[in-house]
């Protein structure tokens, strides 16, 4: 199976790409989405946001990151793209399903959605505007308030050259509420040629079972999933067990020594950052680190960066229910 790290703002940050693609078990990865509206990003803006522009477009375990880019008009759009892709960009993605509310008050993300000839537009300028060689991709909801449009919007992004599609199973007005309506995918799979990649509740081994069964779909993108249960991708591609304990602990010491090395990143932003994804895994890791619940209630109260590490070293849970 294939296998995609998403891209979710605050969530896969460059050092958290770099750790979760160091298992080799992601085909790629996609940085967090670019804005475009009025006119060229500067290119401190593209390094900024996707710093794998400066290694090639890979991480350092050699995983191509695409460039996520999100935008109303298809020129700007196009013009942004273009100019990526002169920086190393491996591949280009569209953002179509992005469901903040301040992303969609300025008509771009998922409000997109609404209008499916748009989408066309945009992602066709896109695909005219970059070297041929350079995919373009697009990820897209199955709709806007409802599902109705779920075959016309994937039919717009393939009449518009996407190379493949990826769908979150889910409308905007869903948000990231269950379930995932997975067996809409197979309708869009069939509907198109291009590849069609599942997202959306894929927390474990099981769940991607039964998304592959009901959509018919053989590669998937993973976000929060990815986040919650680091090894997840390691374990589909592989069958391989469960981390232990010990390494999810040195995965997030890792990722703070990583976010310490950033310009800019306070002890203060570090503790967050590291709460945040201790939350996930505390909230749907269940028994296998049945350990992460009582550590994050340590944590929680904590600001400084010191004590936080210090905690995620000692590894010893407060009073710890299997």
């Amino acid at each position: 199976m294939r296998l995609i790290l998403a891209p979710m703002e605050g969530l896969t940050d460059p050092p958290a790409r770099r750790l979760l693609t160091a298992t080799g078990a992601f085909e790629r990865a996609v940085c967090e989405f670019v804005r475009v509206s009025r006119g060229l990003l500067p290119p401190h803006v593209w390094y900024r946001l996707c710093p794998e522009l400066l290694t090639g477009g890979r991480t350092e375990s050699g995983t191509p990151v695409y460039v996520q880019i999100m935008g109303p008009e298809p020129a700007v759009t196009a013009e942004n793209a273009a100019f990526v892709a002169s920086l190393g960009a491996p591949g280009i993605d569209l953002n179509f399903g992005c469901p903040s509310k301040t992303v969609n008050r300025r008509a771009a993300g998922a409000s997109l959605l609404r209008t499916p000839d748009r989408i066309a537009a945009i992602v066709a300028a896109t695909r005219k505007a970059v070297p041929d060689h350079i995919p373009v991709t697009a990820k897209v909801r199955l709709g806007y308030e409802d599902t109705s449009q779920h075959l016309e919007i994937a039919l717009a992004a393939r009449d518009g050259g996407a190379n493949e599609l990826v769908v979150h199973a889910r409308t905007k007005a869903d948000g990231y509420r269950p379930p995932a309506h997975w067996p809409l995918l197979d309708g869009i799979r069939q509907a198109v040629d291009i590849p069609v990649i599942a997202n959306g509740e894929i927390w474990t081994p099981q769940d991607w079972q039964e998304c592959a069964r009901a959509s018919g779909c053989e590669a998937a993108m993973l976000g929060r999933g990815a986040i919650a249960r680091p090894d997840l991708a390691l374990r589909l591609k592989t069958g391989a067990p469960p981390w232990p304990w010990e390494r999810v602990c040195a995965l997030l010491l890792h990722y703070d020594s990583l976010l310490a090395s950033q310009d800019g990143c306070t002890p203060a932003i570090r503790g967050g950052r590291l709460k945040q994804w201790l939350t996930f895994i505390a909230r749907h890791a269940g028994h296998d680190w049945h350990q992460a619940k009582p550590l994050f209630e340590r944590i929680r109260p904590e600001r400084d960066i010191t004590t936080i590490r210090a905690m995620l070293e000692d590894r010893e849970p407060a009073q710890s229910t299997p």
